[in-house]
């Protein structure tokens, strides 16, 4: 791929990078790019996820050296598993087996444990270093990249920890893209402003969208309003399985959700099951969906792009019901091997199992 092409390659589905120029100038620089993600191990993967897995995918595939932190201390300081540290590595090995799955090239990317870095007292003074750039406010004002309010801080200090050594993950890796959800821009632009601070390179930033909960803006809980991050409340989310379609999702589980999923007639934003079609179903090159329904509804129909399928949706030409039996039809194709790989493998499916256990009690 030429620099256009890579360039193509990895904006595509994103929200935001911050700064296209910025990247262009890495692309074109000829040097080794370093990007990574870094996640929380905390429990099963819902389909959300694979929006990060595919541009993870689409990153290697334009010649990022990728690495993929499983942000195991992180997650303890988030209160994910209780705290159980075999467990939250349990659940990283199964998001890799996840991933491998979900098609990315495994063998090309590098898994970081926060183990490795957290043993490391170069890596503390790093933590030392950015938190003496950074404002309390600002800290606490970032907690929302960990679905937190601010005021939690005030009963456990280690919230405030978090912020701070996401960004210096930043830095101690010495990245020059990171890769994560619209959820973690406060993090990434911290991350920014701190590096001229500290005369670090400023990593490129690059937003990838968050799927809406499948019940829809409207019906959401009153007390999630507190939290300052809008999307904290529409998306989906592992401890409310009905927000979710899971990669572990029977069939039936996932024609059922889709069905109830919110989606009205004509209406694009906020809409789960569009988001579903353009940024999981035509992620996927070459992907076609198909409408199967009866000819006094117009009959069937393929849809080779998203934006064909979008100006149908809009202009009223295709039913909601048409469209969720459709994406749910297609979906149950990209979960299925998905939910093999994991459960098909007795120790998966054990782990999977306590940390199922764990997050229901």
């Amino acid at each position: 791929m030429d620099v256009e092409e890579r360039f193509n390659r990895i904006a595509r589905n994103t929200v935001e990078i911050v700064t296209e120029e910025e990247l262009k100038g890495l692309l074109a620089s000829g040097a080794r790019i370093k990007g990574y993600i870094g996640y929380e191990p905390s429990g099963v993967a819902h389909i959300g996820w694979l929006v990060w897995m595919y541009k993870v995918k689409d990153l290697v595939e334009a010649g990022v050296d990728f690495s993929v932190l499983e942000a195991t201390w992180h997650a303890y300081i988030n209160d994910k598993l209780g705290g159980d540290m075999d467990l939250i590595r349990a659940a990283a090995r199964i998001v890799r087996r996840v991933m491998e799955a979900a098609g990315v090239p495994v063998e090309r990317v590098r898994f970081v444990d926060a183990e490795e870095l957290a043993s490391d007292k170069d890596y503390w003074g790093l933590v030392i270093r950015v938190a003496k750039r950074a404002s309390l406010a600002r800290v606490r004002r970032a907690l929302t990249i960990m679905g937190r309010r601010a005021e939690e801080a005030e009963v456990d200090a280690s919230k405030l920890i978090y912020p701070l050594m996401q960004v210096s993950d930043i830095f101690y890796m010495d990245l020059d893209i990171a890769l994560g959800g619209m959820d973690q821009r406060k993090a990434h632009m911290l991350a920014r402003d701190v590096a001229e601070k500290l005369g670090r390179k400023k990593p490129v930033a690059i937003h990838t969208p968050i799927i809406s909960s499948l019940q829809g803006p409207g019906r959401m809980e009153a007390s999630q309003g507190e939290i300052d991050d809008v999307l904290a409340e529409v998306k989906m989310s592992k401890s409310k399985p009905e927000t979710a379609v899971f990669v572990v999702d029977s069939d039936d589980d996932i024609r059922r959700k889709i069905r109830k999923a919110y989606c009205p007639a004509k209406q694009v934003q906020g809409n789960p099951v569009l988001e579903i079609a353009r940024y999981i179903l035509f992620a996927r090159d070459g992907f076609t969906l198909r409408v199967d329904r009866p000819a006094k509804y117009g009959g069937p129909v393929e849809y080779t792009s998203y934006e064909e399928l979008e100006r149908d949706y809009t202009d009223g030409r295709l039913h909601p019901l048409d469209l969720k039996n459709a994406v749910a039809e297609s979906l149950i194709e990209v979960v299925r091997p998905i939910r093999g790989a994991v459960l098909g493998d007795p120790a998966m499916k054990r782990a999977l199992e306590a940390i199922e256990g764990k997050v229901t009690r």
